[in-house]
């Protein structure tokens, strides 16, 4: 049974960036087993000081893997490496 892996999506409800990186996120889902936290920026104002602009934020454990869009490649190798 392979280990499941936390990632974190700082995010905010109104934003297509943020909502078009946790659909792209399904792929990666299917393929890793992942437990995907979102995270609201705007209710945390500790993650709004770090992140505000940056949204959409993958992370893993405080990691930034990628901002703005997923970064498919990138996040699969990681994935692929911590396994």
């Amino acid at each position: 049974m392979r280990e499941t892996t936390r990632l974190t999506l700082v995010s905010r409800h109104y934003c297509h960036l943020c909502q078009e990186m946790e659909l792209a996120l399904s792929a990666l889902l299917a393929d890793f087993p992942i437990d995907l936290e979102v995270l609201d920026v705007d209710a945390d104002p500790l993650l709004e000081a770090s992140y505000d602009e940056l949204v959409p934020v993958l992370l893993h454990d405080g990691k930034e893997l990628c901002h703005y869009f997923l970064d498919v490649a990138k996040v699969r190798d990681y994935l692929s490496e911590i396994r």
